[in-house]
Formats: structure tokens, C-alpha cells, sequence
């Protein structure tokens, strides 16, 4: 289980030549996801939802708040909490003067993959992701899909137990987009604890157990996505977002 207890981030930013102003990315934000569910993290580009990811994968340290994995902090468990997660960033570059399976190959080496149980998994990621055809090509020469698919591959490879996915399937076709999607929901049944943030509201109806919305910096609803369209009359989770938020020209 991953518990986010009041989370803040803070930053100081120009605001014009001579003066500063703060900045919250994120302020007092707080839920659970548990062992064998997919938590959607929903908002608009913007909102926080990076910012906070970045914060539960240990590459940003919170301004004021706790992070918890099974009752671990990354104060005292850090190497232990990162080597059970699958990050994935929008914005990743991988080396693409490598084959698929040199990156993959490489990844499995830094987390201390044992070699016969490295190559197993490489195939078994390989066989769920549609990857077969182009495992041993260079990444250089990959499709937009292909190269998704394999930055999610190479998240996979020491078989963790939190997945934290930020934009997973933007800018793929639907049939590559399907195929993530399907995938994460396989390993959701295994039993892994996913928070799944996306500005896709669809994507999140088909896939997630209980969605939290984010809109600068802050959560405004959380819920199944069943309970969010009840409680706002709405028959869609993007309707709902702007029923809660007032319509679209508030947001702006």
C-alpha cells in the first residue's frame, strides 16, 4: 500500500525582474492506494499531477508531508522502496543507440536481476507489450508506439510492486494505447498497488478502481468513477470534472 499523508510542494519563482513569489504545485494532498487497485491521479496539463508523482517515486522531496510504502519512508528505506518501483515519465529519454533488448538487458543488470530470471522476464514483457517484432531493432529507429512500449518495458523488468504512471499511453494509437492499458490491468490482478495519472478521462473510466481529481494543485473529488458521476448528475468523468470545477471558463 502507498499512503500520501498531506503532501505540499513549494517552489519560489520569479515574478517579474526584482520580485519572487511562492509557488504550490501541490498543497495538502492525502490518499491511499492499496495492494491490487489502480488509483487514476485526473487533472488538466498543469494541475500537479507530475509534481506529485515525482514526489511518491523519491525523485522530488515533499515541502511538508509523509510518504509511505508498506509503512516504509524513503528516509530510512530508500534503496529498498526504489528498487519495488516502475516509474514512468512522460517526457523519458532512453538511449536509442540501443537495441530493445540491450535496454532491457541493461535495466535488469542495475537492479541485480538474476541472469535466468532476467531473461524470463524479458520475454514474458515482451509477449504482453507486442514487442516480439522489433525487440532486437534499435530503439532509434522505433515508431512512437514502439518506443512506449518499450520505456514501459524497461520500468518492468525487476517485476515491481508499485507502478507509478504518469501519461503512460499520450501520443499513441489506440491499439498500442490498448495494449498498455490491458497490460496494467493484469498486473493490477496480480496484485500490484498502481497510481495511473492521465488527463485521458476515458482512459481512467475504463481502467481505474477509484479516481482522485487534482486541479491547481489540489484534490476536488475523489471516488469510484461511478460514485464521481452520481454525486454530479453526469454520465462522464470529463463532465464531472467540470461540473465540479464550475465549467470551462472558471478554468481559465
Amino acid at each position: 500500500m502507498i499512503k500520501v499523508e498531506n503532501i505540499t510542494k513549494k517552489f519560489i519563482r520569479n515574478k517579474n525582474k526584482k520580485e519572487k513569489e511562492v509557488f504550490y504545485a501541490d498543497k495538502d494532498i492525502s490518499f491511499e492506494a492499496k495492494d491490487g487497485e489502480i488509483i487514476g491521479i485526473l487533472g488538466p496539463n498543469g494541475a500537479g499531477k507530475t509534481t506529485l508523482l515525482r514526489m511518491v517515486a523519491g525523485i522530488l522531496e515533499p515541502t511538508e508531508g509523509k510518504i509511505t510504502f508498506d509503512n516504509m519512508n524513503y528516509k530510512d528505506n530508500e534503496i529498498e522502496i526504489k528498487q519495488n518501483i516502475a516509474y514512468l515519465s512522460g517526457n523519458t529519454k532512453i538511449y536509442d543507440t540501443l537495441s530493445c533488448y540491450e535496454l532491457l538487458k541493461m535495466c535488469s543488470d542495475i537492479y541485480g536481476v538474476n541472469k535466468n530470471k532476467s531473461e524470463e522476464r524479458i520475454k514474458e514483457i515482451t509477449k504482453v507489450l507486442g514487442m516480439e517484432q522489433f525487440l532486437y531493432n534499435k530503439i532509434a529507429n522505433l515508431s512512437t508506439g514502439q518506443t512506449q512500449k518499450v520505456n514501459l518495458a524497461r520500468c518492468l523488468v525487476h517485476n515491481p510492486q508499485y507502478y507509478i504512471l504518469d501519461e503512460a499511453t499520450t501520443g499513441l494509437d489506440i491499439i498500442s494505447s490498448q495494449i498498455i492499458l490491458n497490460f496494467i490491468k493484469q498486473e493490477r490482478n496480480k496484485g500490484k498497488t498502481i497510481l495511473y495519472s492521465t488527463h485521458y478521462m476515458e482512459e481512467a473510466e475504463n481502467i481505474c478502481d477509484r479516481v482522485i481529481m487534482i486541479n491547481k494543485g489540489q484534490i476536488i473529488k475523489t471516488g469510484t468513477p461511478e460514485e464521481i458521476k452520481r454525486d454530479t448528475n453526469t454520465t462522464n468523468l470529463r463532465d464531472a470534472f467540470f461540473a465540479i470545477i464550475g465549467g470551462v471558463l472558471n478554468e481559465e
